[in-house]
């Protein structure tokens, strides 16, 4: 396996921090990011506590993670989406980035709000520029799987801006203990991103926490 450098920027919320866990579990080296480098820093604390014997882990702010990263992994709040691609898009041109942001509008998070990009990783895309290798995953994983060791029944949809970065995005979601299927190009990640609202529906409904989704008939 290549060791990666991947920054989780947001990644003080649960769903980074179980991204980070799972990654730094499987040996890359993993960069926390935040607004502020002290909150990073102790959220990397957190999981070091909670998890003893993790691999490389720091934390910093959002900018200097991306800048230091290979891979760049945005784990935000829609509403901080388009300030977070404008503050790091010369850091990240020629390398991988993996949206995991899902445009939520509270208080209606049940009800599907696509923005007028079409999707987040669309609006992303019209503010990193062509020169990002880009991508979507993991929005339909629950953070309450991410930070235990359990086997985790559910499936993750890759798009991507080629075949290449969702294969690359592909081999990232094995080494973190879970399995990702080809969803196709950018466009698709509106059905993706999507699907949350839906998953965050299913929860409320049946009083559950973790509902997902699982690919049937591919052998």
């Amino acid at each position: 396996m290549e060791i990666l450098k991947i920054a989780i920027l947001g990644g003080t919320g649960k769903e980074g921090k179980g991204l980070g866990y799972r990654w730094a579990k499987a040996g890359h080296h993993v960069i926390i990011g935040s607004r502020q480098k002290e909150k990073a820093e102790f959220a990397v604390s957190e999981l070091k506590l909670m998890k003893p014997g993790l691999g490389e882990l720091m934390g910093t702010d959002n900018l200097t993670a991306a800048t230091e990263a290979d891979v760049i992994v945005l784990t935000i709040p829609y509403n901080a989406h388009a300030d977070m691609c404008e503050l790091i898009k010369e850091s990240v041109q020629e390398k991988l980035v993996i949206d995991v942001t899902v445009p939520l509008v509270p208080p209606k998070v049940t009800k599907v709000q696509m923005p007028p990009a079409g999707s987040a990783t669309m609006e992303a895309r019209s503010i990193l520029g062509e020169n990002v290798r880009l991508g979507a995953a993991f929005q339909n994983i629950s953070y309450e799987h991410l930070l235990n060791d359990h086997e985790i029944h559910c499936d993750v949809l890759v798009t991507g801006d080629s075949k290449a970065t969702r294969e690359e995005i592909i081999k990232l979601v094995n080494d973190a203990g879970l399995i990702g299927w080809e969803a196709g190009p950018l466009e698709n990640s509106v059905v993706v991103e999507g699907l949350t609202s839906v998953l965050i529906g299913l929860n409320k409904k049946y009083g559950i926490q973790d509902a997902g989704i699982k690919i049937t008939g591919i052998n």
